[in-house]
């Protein structure tokens, strides 16, 4: 009989992908979560894994033999609990995925504040079109796979290397893990707040990676960032590749319809024709077609698998149309990736106005950390809406450099029904969110579909 794992925190984008792998191994797999809504609920049911409400002590009946432990597990969890005094075997999700996945194979592994989930869709579409069959694990719904994990047919294998912690247990950063041997750093800002102190403690992490990728890898740097170029001058034991600079990768300026010519030590490789908007995405695809290249994939093939590549669920999504109002649905939730997602979108921006919803969800943004750059991360939007319910600091005290062209709401169908008033033809809503946000772009393009 297969073994079984019962992995506690499911639903989280990683864990979710893991119990995909888990599954195509072989493995009986279950789980538990709190709170459990899409892309990856869905994920889970077709896969046919049955997943529990909740972390009640009684699951420990199911008899597993192993307990996966997510990180969004503490110390005082019920079930966890009842492992501990049952002495029971448990292990991270990370560890159990070095072990047995990636043991053996080529790593690429895709780092940075900003981007992960974007570049890592991209290198694996790229392996992909060169007929290489990637595994991957990837933080979100690549658009051109429809799922976020496989095992692949070669040795190589994709995956997205946060910097999160990895288990109440196990303080290092997940990335510590996987053995890379290609890694792609995409730049380093202050995230986490829950966990790091500031941006020196990430450096820090981000240093006892690059000490373990082998001489044989290749670390693809973004060459004008100053927190790596911090982390590299502590010591690096690796060939570098920067984008971004003459001396490495450098895109091109964009057309009208986003397309750029990539350059190899300013020889221009070919020229990438898709509608992906935005310098940072420009950027994902430097890095990307470095890290392909080091895997045996030539530049020019690289360029020419990016023209048909489709994007990533929750990344810029168009969510529907009602009365000439577009809704998209976007993952960013650091200030960064804010002003980063609504630039780009204001670039291509023909007519009407860009109207941002925002819930500031992720630890980093309730703590308060950045939240004296939330308003300038909205700048661009014409309007913006805040959903501020929960957080333990004034959202408009914060944002009160915008003026009338921000606000707040402590209630979310409040904030839909202000949306929804203010919305006419031609507009772009962006929301922006790392969670479910309470089902609001349905309720938008209902409320405004409403209208008379």
């Amino acid at each position: 009989m297969a073994a079984h794992l019962h992995i506690l925190g499911i639903c989280g984008t990683f864990m979710g992908g893991l119990a995909a792998l888990a599954r195509q191994s072989g493995f009986r797999v279950t789980g538990c979560d709190q709170g459990i809504y899409p892309p990856m609920s869905e994920q889970l049911a077709a896969l046919g894994v049955e997943v529990i409400e909740g972390y009640d002590a009684g699951q420990l009946k199911l008899g597993a033999d192993l307990w996966v432990v997510g990180n969004v597990v503490t110390r005082g969890n019920p079930l966890m609990e009842a492992i501990l005094d049952a002495g029971q075997p448990y292990i991270s999700g990370p560890q159990w995925l070095a072990e047995h996945i990636l043991r053996g194979r080529h790593a690429l592994a895709v780092a940075g504040t900003h981007g992960k989930t974007t570049t890592a869709s991209m290198l694996a579409w790229i392996l992909e079109r060169a007929g290489r069959s990637p595994g991957f694990l990837i933080g979100g719904v690549p658009s051109d796979f429809a799922v976020s994990a496989r095992l692949g047919e070669s040795e190589l294998f994709v995956i997205e290397a946060d910097e999160y912690d990895t288990a109440f247990f196990d303080k290092r950063s997940k990335l510590i893990h996987y053995g890379a041997k290609t890694a792609i750093l995409n730049n380093l800002e202050f995230d986490h707040a829950d966990i790091f102190d500031d941006l020196a403690d990430i450096e820090r992490q981000f240093h006892h990676f690059v000490r373990i990728i082998p001489r044989s890898g290749l670390l693809v740097v973004n060459g004008t960032d100053e927190a790596l170029a911090r982390v590299l001058s502590r010591g690096c034991w690796t060939p570098v590749e920067a984008f971004g600079r003459p001396d490495g990768w450098m895109a091109g300026p964009p057309d009208a319809e986003n397309g750029f010519d990539v350059a190899w030590h300013e020889s221009v490789v070919g020229r990438v024709s898709w509608s992906l908007a935005g310098a940072h995405n420009r950027a994902n695809a430097l890095a990307a077609i470095g890290a392909a290249r080091h895997a045996g994939v030539p530049a020019d093939q690289s360029v020419e698998a990016l023209r048909s590549f489709s994007g990533v669920r929750r990344r810029l999504e168009r969510r529907g149309e009602a009365h000439g109002v577009t809704v998209y649905d976007d993952f960013a939730h650091h200030p960064t990736a804010i002003r980063t997602t609504l630039e780009g979108v204001r670039a291509r921006l023909r007519q009407g106005r860009l109207i941002a919803v925002v819930e500031p969800r992720s630890n980093t943004m309730r703590l308060g950390a950045l939240k004296d750059r939330l308003a300038q991360s909205l700048a661009a939007a014409d309007r913006s809406f805040v959903y501020a319910a929960g957080l333990g600091w004034s959202a408009p005290e914060a944002l009160r450099p915008l003026g009338a062209r921000a606000r707040c709401f402590d209630d979310l169908d409040s904030l839909v029904a202000a949306v929804a008033a203010e919305a006419r033809a031609g507009d772009q809503v962006i929301v922006m969110s790392n969670g479910a946000f309470g089902g609001v772009h349905a309720r938008l393009l209902a409320a405004i579909g409403a209208r008379a």
